[in-house]
């Protein structure tokens, strides 16, 4: 897939897709949105003391790497271990360009940016201590087939229904729910209405948030 830098709106870049005309993040700004989804409405939500993260799917590593911020301004008296799935690895290339660590006001993120890139793809690795990272290169409908512990918190950031409809139907959130634990979070920037009904057929409790900058709601929805 033939790729390009772009600047969002709030000045951190993100990756198009020139044959999908599909950005990897929010035009209104990429930082933002991964900090209101999947920090303010996921992580911050989230009060176990062993948080087993999935995220569909690592594309960037802009989400992890705002979890790992979060993560820092904590007393860090718990762990995260961080399972991430992903088809298409970006290159060397689109990782120096992207440059996330500039986004940080912390001398550690340039390391810790380019320890979760240079991680080891299938191999569970510390990032810092208390933070554990997986990165599996796989097809997402391979989820059924990988082996992860109870997952309590899932970013579920695929590509939009418009470019990828499948990954938006129920065979994909049967699969992730499959993987959760009860009581477990699934938080995602869509707010489609198939998306919430779907949910609640598989027994979630849904509810619409307010959503990033740029779209009025989104979806957390907790597995009963």
């Amino acid at each position: 897939m033939k790729r390009e830098i772009k600047t969002t709106n709030d000045g951190s870049k993100t990756l198009f897709i020139n044959d999908l005309n599909e950005n990897y993040h929010s035009h209104h700004g990429a930082l933002q949105e991964a900090e209101h989804v999947f920090i303010k409405n996921g992580l911050n939500l989230i009060n176990d003391y062993e948080i087993n993260i999935l995220e569909l799917g690592f594309g960037t590593g802009l989400n992890v790497l705002v979890t790992i911020n979060e993560y820092l301004k904590t007393d860090k008296n718990h762990i995260i271990n961080y399972f991430t799935l992903e088809k298409y690895p970006i290159n060397e290339s689109e990782i120096n360009d992207l440059a996330y660590f500039e986004l940080f006001d912390n001398p550690e993120f340039k390391n810790i940016y380019h320890k979760i890139h240079e991680a080891e793809w299938e191999k569970q690795t510390e990032i810092i201590k208390g933070f554990t990272l997986k990165k599996i290169e796989c097809d997402f409908f391979d989820l059924k087939n990988t082996d992860l512990p109870k997952i309590n918190l899932v970013y579920f950031d695929c590509f939009g229904a418009r470019v990828q409809p499948d990954l938006w139907e129920k065979p994909l959130f049967e699969m992730v729910s499959d993987k959760m634990a009860v009581n477990g979070l699934l938080t995602t920037y869509s707010s489609k209405g198939s998306v919430r009904r779907i949910l609640q057929e598989l027994d979630f409790d849904v509810e619409k948030k307010q959503g990033p900058p740029g779209k009025r709601e989104m979806i957390n929805a907790v597995k009963k």
